[in-house]
């Protein structure tokens, strides 16, 4: 089988790494890649975003499914588009797509549908959300309706932090369109969990959940990122709730699609908060692998990820066994350029990836990487994930450390408390 993978960063490289090891795997494309998928796809120098490019690739390579890594490609409507030429893809259409491509569509989805989630209210008019945080409780949440990158949500906690993140995102654009509308919600306590499934529209196989870390400093301090770490499992979410999102998130939500007619065939990812006194809230949805989730799902699933991506985009996910699981925990650190999220420089020559490479039960997933002159340099706010596994947190989490000491390019910055609610709840046993 040929495969193209559409994207180009971390969790990118960690579906080139695991479908690599598919013996029904003959050759992979990656489209655009980076420094490290290219030690085991080509890489194909066509944009995300560039699906008409992505679709005349596909048929003139013979290609035998696309894996959709990013968001943008979805809600564009790639897989609707492969789908008129007859051509396979893994990936949600576009209506399915809306999920993560709308926040106000998801949120009212999910009202209609009893899919348990914050109380929120929407906006179009910037002037009637003002009215309605004058006479809100704090702290609240404000997200932008559209694709924000990870970085569209903020927490307030009073009425002038609000009404600063309403006009930043309606008034001055700093989310480009994906402002338009907003959402205003609730404000949630509790441990937030991400829980995945894969489904055909019919199906579903739960995968196993994830703890990511959004937030730029230790702590659960500063803005938000993309994830600056993650760990597989959860232990907040145990096997009585694992049950629970299943009747309550993901059976509802199948049932909810096939309902307004949407055929969606790839994964689902939720962001879930676990609240001490009102159960699971969904507090969003998205349409494809979390970054960094995948780089800690993929090397614990013990099974082939070839057979589940192609029959779920097949729309027979019955016909592949079910995922097997290791027992083993993984990590996920990220290293980040100095200034992401916001502004940061490139360019700077990274050191030490062969080294760090030589650890057994470890491996370097890059993200935002690029050659230049011969040379391994950082190209994005998320350089490099570092993956470790082993027979527990700590251990899995030293490794992952150890890399981050070895590996050296100018501006290094890196969580140290990764995984800590974990290692306290542990240490609370």
């Amino acid at each position: 089988m040929h495969v193209l993978v559409v994207g180009g960063g971390g969790r990118e490289h960690a579906l080139v790494w695991k479908l690599s090891q598919s013996p029904a795997v003959e050759k992979i494309f990656c489209a655009p890649g980076n420094a490290g998928i290219a030690s085991l796809a080509e890489c194909v120098p066509i944009k995300p975003e560039e699906i008409e490019k992505l679709r005349e690739f596909a048929r003139e390579n013979g290609i035998d499914l696309t894996i959709v890594g990013p968001e943008a490609p979805l809600a564009a409507g790639i897989t609707d588009l492969f789908q008129d030429e007859g051509l396979l893809s893994f990936g949600p259409c576009r209506e399915g797509a809306r999920l993560e491509g709308s926040k106000v569509w998801a949120k009212q989805f999910m009202q209609e549908h009893g899919i348990p989630t914050a109380r929120f209210e929407t906006f179009q008019e910037q002037e009637e959300a003002y009215r309605f945080l004058e006479r809100a409780s704090y702290p609240l949440v404000v997200k932008a309706d559209g694709l924000a990158a990870g970085k569209g949500v903020i927490v307030a906690t009073d009425f002038q932090e609000a009404a600063q993140a309403v006009r930043s995102m309606m008034e001055e654009r700093a989310f480009g369109t994906a402002g338009e509308s907003i959402v205003i919600e609730e404000f949630l306590q509790g441990e937030e969990v991400s829980v995945f499934a894969l489904t055909d529209g019919e199906t579903f196989y739960p995968l196993v959940p994830v703890q990511d870390h959004k937030a730029i400093y230790e702590g659960d301090r500063g803005p938000n990122t993309g994830g600056m770490g993650a760990y597989s499992p959860a232990p907040v979410l145990t096997e009585e709730l694992a049950a629970e999102v299943s009747r309550k998130v993901f059976e509802p939500l199948l049932r909810g699609l096939k309902k307004e007619g949407i055929v969606y065939r790839g994964v689902i990812f939720g962001g879930l908060m676990i609240t001490p006194d009102r159960g699971i809230k969904v507090l969003e949805f998205n349409v494809r692998f979390g970054d960094p989730e995948a780089q800690v799902l993929l090397p614990r699933l013990r099974s082939d990820l070839f057979p589940l991506l192609y029959e779920t985009a097949r729309g027979n996910l019955a016909a592949a066994a079910p995922p097997e699981w290791s027992s083993q925990t993984a990590v996920c650190v990220v290293l980040a350029s100095q200034g992401y999220p916001g502004d940061y420089e490139k360019g700077k020559e990274i050191r030490g990836l062969e080294k760090a490479q030589e650890l057994e039960n470890a491996t370097v997933f890059h993200a935002g990487t690029a050659f230049k002159d011969n040379r391994t340099v950082t190209a994005g706010g998320r350089v490099l994930g570092l993956t470790a596994w082993g027979a527990s947190l700590k251990e899995s989490l030293e490794k992952a450390y150890q890399m981050a000491q070895i590996i050296e390019f100018d501006g290094k910055y890196y969580r140290r408390d990764i995984g800590h609610r974990a290692l306290r709840r542990s240490d609370n046993e």
